[in-house]
């Protein structure tokens, strides 16, 4: 599990509660609890996502939740580290041994990558296959990325039209001078209702979504760069040194220790 996302969702739970009950204690919790505004929120916030969305990209997109809990399983170094173990059975074997290789690897990108270069496709053809496949992928992710910012768009939007309709209803029985106040709490709970909606729960589920993309299209961009490399038979380790550049310095330092390790 990711444990950056679980501690976010847990600590800002519990903000808002300690911010709820603080001074007054658990009898302040009745206060923040409206149905109307919960409906109004809540309800017309997703009748705006589903609006905006087809149907089936809607459900994907709330499907999408689920991956922000999920820890990557694997890195750009563990791609190199991949590609390096290829290219060495590709030098000592040939390009052909790869397709044995290949049977037991379980990323579907870099095995189609893998069967492309053994069929002796021109690499020119390769690349566009393969990058076309990422435009694919980052397009997809970009779909469940944008129902999540859509929500969260329209979340305080929605807050909003629950305050006023309660402004409304409220200056619209000024009479009684004493329903005053606990109408316009109400009223606000909607605002409330849509910060929450917006801050707690969709901006960073996106925030999430974009940095889980711009990791899996990194390592893919890799496992590109390293099957042409392998094609053009290039040596292990020009195309590790080459790989690298993928990586922050800290991320090239570890890896050179763990190669240093090895060789030892």
């Amino acid at each position: 599990m990711d444990i950056a996302s679980l501690i976010g969702l847990v600590l800002g739970a519990a903000m808002i509660v300690l911010g709820i009950f603080w001074g007054d204690g658990i009898a302040a919790f009745p206060q923040f609890i409206d149905v109307s505004s919960v409906i109004i929120t809540l309800g017309g916030s997703l009748s705006g996502v589903i609006g905006s969305n087809t149907m089936e990209d809607f459900v994907n997109g709330l499907k999408g939740f689920t991956l922000i809990l999920k820890l990557e399983t694997s890195s750009a170094t563990d791609t190199i580290n991949n590609i390096i173990n290829l290219s060495n059975v590709a030098r000592k074997e040939g390009l052909l041994a790869l397709e044995e290789a290949a049977n037991g690897i379980e990323d579907q990108f870099l095995k189609k990558g893998i069967m492309l270069v053994v069929d002796g496709t021109d690499p020119e053809l390769v690349r566009g296959i393969l990058e076309t496949d990422l435009v694919c992928i980052e397009t997809r992710h970009k779909q469940v990325v944008s129902v999540w910012e859509k929500w969260g768009e329209l979340g305080p939007a929605w807050g909003m039209i629950g305050t006023l309709i309660g402004l409304v209803k409220m200056l619209g029985s000024l009479e009684d001078v004493s329903t005053v106040g606990p109408s316009m709490a109400v009223a606000l709970l909607t605002t409330f209702y849509g910060s929450f909606i917006a801050n707690y729960i969709c901006n960073p589920v996106a925030a999430k979504l974009k940095v889980k993309n711009s990791i899996e299209i990194t390592n893919k961009e890799v496992t590109v760069e390293g099957l042409l490399s392998i094609q053009a038979g290039e040596n292990p380790r020009v195309i590790e040194e080459k790989l690298k550049s993928f990586l922050s310095p800290k991320a090239r330092g570890a890896m050179g220790s763990d190669d240093e390790g090895g060789g030892e």
